[in-house]
């Protein structure tokens, strides 16, 4: 489980939960509930603690070794929260450190960060609901169902909806980023 890989990580690096805390900026109270599973994380806590511990999503949120065949079903998939008043994924694909699939959910005013951030991927997005719009690279590309839009991850970006209905897309990641 996630709550256990970080404090294994934790422990094989040698740092105290104080450490990690002053490492990733994040207070000491709100590790000590990840570890203990008492709360989950928002995506921004997740991506510092990846980079802290030296270690990719997979990685974090991997129980067993991947199966050669991964059969996802709605209700028991892993969320990723992307915080406060922001949106999240429901991740489809087991913890593997080749290929992220995620089912991303835009209620309306909604987006993914508050500011675009850029990590090394390549990213591909197809609207499956709704209408939404991305910024890649400073530049506006508004989606409707069945377009998708493919990009060097390393352009700062972001997802938002600003139309009054809920949009959902599907988004690959290669490699994955913590």
């Amino acid at each position: 489980m996630f709550n256990e890989r970080v404090r294994t990580l934790r422990k094989q690096r040698g740092m105290s939960l104080r450490q990690l805390a002053q490492a990733t900026g994040v207070s000491p109270a709100l590790l000590s509930q990840v570890e203990r599973g008492t709360t989950d994380p928002s995506l921004s806590t997740v991506r510092k603690l990846a980079a802290v511990l030296g270690a990719d999503l997979a990685t974090l949120f991997a129980e067993t070794p991947p199966a050669e065949v991964h059969h996802s079903r709605p209700g028991q998939r892993p969320l990723l929260s992307a915080g406060a008043d922001l949106m999240s994924y429901e991740r489809l694909t087991p913890g593997r450190s080749d290929l992220e699939v995620l089912h991303g959910r835009l209620a309306p005013g909604q987006a993914t960060s508050e500011e675009p951030w850029s990590h090394p991927s390549t990213e591909c997005a197809v609207v499956v609901v709704g209408t939404m719009s991305a910024e890649v690279g400073g530049v506006r590309h508004n989606l409707a169902i069945g377009e998708s839009l493919t990009f060097d991850s390393r352009l700062p970006h972001r997802y938002f909806n600003d139309t009054d209905g809920p949009a959902e897309y599907l988004i690959a990641v290669t490699p994955p980023v913590p």
